[in-house]
């Protein structure tokens, strides 16, 4: 049976930037192994999976898989699968909700389309929980595991932590882009000094200014070398340095050492509302065949 889908470039204005997703529609019937073997064969950081909502107040069931697991929530999956939904709905002449309502592992995500002078340009989702700050972790041992000298990791105004806003990630403040540019994950050390933490994947940043923000995410033990835009570990960081300043408005560059550069919005209320937004660009569609053994 044929499924639908569309790829989409998610966080960036301009094909080939951001990072790639891929949307399978009318996924209702398909079972959690067929999902990850989709997912496997498409090869993105994520592929996720429409379904009908179980509350019809909602707007659909959104599953997200790696190419190793599934997830009970992302960042760029959320805000390219909104965008897909609406291209869909703008498509067939509906009106537009002034945001979706996805049910997922996580919980309850709202994504509200952006639009630019009429048009579909992107979308804004408000992560699933407030941000809750787990372990912290010595600067000297994230030092080694980036192969930097001790002095690159601050620990002012927060020592390397997990902070998670639906999915968990270990922050690092570096001294500068510089140290965020040098940094490479020691493999064997990050398994050894790390493997029983609540988290694996690196998310490395340096302040550019009041409002920028310079940010890698590494978890190569979970199959990804570097990720070009990670909107979940935004949504973290953002829920750190919201709790820190009591409010945070800032933009994150992501990805421009692969050449897929990203532009993240972060916003974050005084209240610890944490919204991550961006642009997105429409790359592939067609028909998903899935064949049953023996058709």
């Amino acid at each position: 049976m044929g499924r639908r889908y569309v790829t989409v470039d998610v966080f960036t204005d301009r094909a080939f930037g951001g990072n790639p997703l891929a949307v399978v529609l009318d996924a209702a019937g398909l079972d959690t192994q067929t999902m990850q073997r989709v997912a496997r064969e498409f090869g993105y950081s994520e592929t996720t999976f429409v379904l009908p909502p179980a509350d019809p107040a909602h707007h659909a069931c959104v599953r997200i898989f790696t190419p190793e697991q599934e997830l009970p929530f992302a960042g760029h999956p959320n805000v390219g699968t909104a965008f897909v939904l609406a291209r869909e709905w703008a498509g067939r002449g509906e009106a537009l909700p002034e945001q979706f309502l996805f049910e997922e592992a996580a919980g309850l995500v709202p994504v509200r389309p952006w639009l630019a002078d009429g048009r579909l340009c992107g979308a804004e989702l408000t992560a699933p929980i407030r941000f809750e700050r787990g372990e912290t972790i010595e600067s000297a041992t994230i030092a080694r595991i980036l192969r930097l000298p001790e002095q690159a990791v601050l620990a002012d105004p927060h020592p390397p932590l997990v902070g998670s806003a639906g999915l968990p990630f270990l922050l690092v403040r570096l001294r500068d882009t510089e140290a965020v540019d040098a940094a490479s994950v020691d493999e064997a050390l990050l398994a050894d000094l790390l493997g029983h933490h609540a988290t694996r994947n690196l998310y490395l940043y340096a302040r550019i200014g009041a409002d920028r923000v310079h940010a890698r995410m590494l978890a190569p033990l979970d199959g990804i070398g570097e990720d070009p835009a990670t909107g979940s570990a935004a949504a973290a960081l953002g829920g750190l340095l919201g709790a820190l300043d009591g409010a945070a408005d800032f933009t994150i560059a992501q990805g421009v050492q692969m050449g897929r550069p990203s532009e993240i919005r972060v916003s974050v209320s005084e209240g610890g509302a944490i919204r991550v937004g961006g642009a997105c660009v429409t790359m592939m569609q067609g028909e998903l065949l899935i064949r049953e053994p023996g058709d």
